[in-house]
């Protein structure tokens, strides 16, 4: 375990597993919340452990519970055979965006890290490809040596704004960071987006994913992560109304 202050905040990093040299990958709620969809499916249908988790003072206290379990608000699983760990949240990270690039950034230089991948989703800009609307994936890279794979199934993102933890992390950390960002239809949950950045990740990391029962049980995915945020959400309100109480 190891303790580190950041903006006169104490943050805590809990790793239960020694881990080097390996491809780092993240997704938050975001626009179709592409992210937590796309890395909870990762978690499932690879063989991942818990090994650790990220909370700070400024996180609010509050947990989901699915099937049973507690869901932490931002949890990191490791993948022995292709060496992953995965950062999946549930929580959005509106106002602490900084905080969580720096414990992401102290994720990878703890465990000599070889890449970061942010996995996002935008506004929808497909294109009719045989009377049918066509997903695209577009990205960002600093990881020129792999670029040559990358433009085989995404677009270069030439013109765009990012927000949020991602682009705090573009712009502080030094290692190889590659952002893929979904075409998502809405803001509501999107798994069709999300099955399109396992799809390109299956074919840039070969971890031997299919994502299709994701597209298939888009529907069961879409509103579990629905739930589990509502009851997020409400939980929030609920204390902000308590402590709103006690001022009249």
């Amino acid at each position: 375990m190891t303790f580190s202050r950041i903006n006169n905040t104490m943050m805590k990093l809990q790793l239960k597993k020694k881990v080097k040299n390996p491809t780092i990958i993240q997704g938050f709620p975001g626009f179709g919340l592409v992210g937590t969809i796309a890395t909870e499916y990762l978690v499932e249908h690879l063989d991942c452990e818990q090994i650790g988790r990220y909370w700070f003072d400024e996180l609010p206290a509050t947990i989901a519970i699915h099937a049973g379990k507690v869901v932490d608000p931002i949890g990191i699983f490791y993948n022995k055979k292709y060496n992953l760990l995965i950062i999946h949240a549930i929580l959005t990270t509106a106002n602490i965006e900084w905080k969580i690039a720096d414990l992401i950034e102290d994720l990878a230089k703890q465990t000599s890290a070889k890449e970061i991948i942010c996995l996002e989703g935008v506004g929808s800009a497909g294109q009719l490809k045989d009377g049918k609307e066509e997903g695209n994936i577009f990205y960002f890279t600093t990881n020129k040596k792999r670029e040559t794979v990358i433009k085989k199934f995404a677009k270069k993102l030439n013109e765009g704004i990012i927000v949020g933890a991602t682009s705090a992390l573009m712009l502080k950390t030094n290692k190889p960071i590659t952002a893929f960002f979904a075409d998502t239809k809405s803001n509501l949950p999107d798994s069709k987006a999300a099955a399109s950045l396992i799809t390109g990740l299956d074919k840039y990391l070969g971890l031997k994913v299919d994502a299709k029962p994701l597209i298939e049980t888009a529907k069961k995915f879409e509103e579990k992560l629905k739930g589990i945020l509502e009851q997020s959400s409400k939980a929030q309100d609920d204390v902000k109304t308590k402590q709103m109480s006690y001022f009249g």
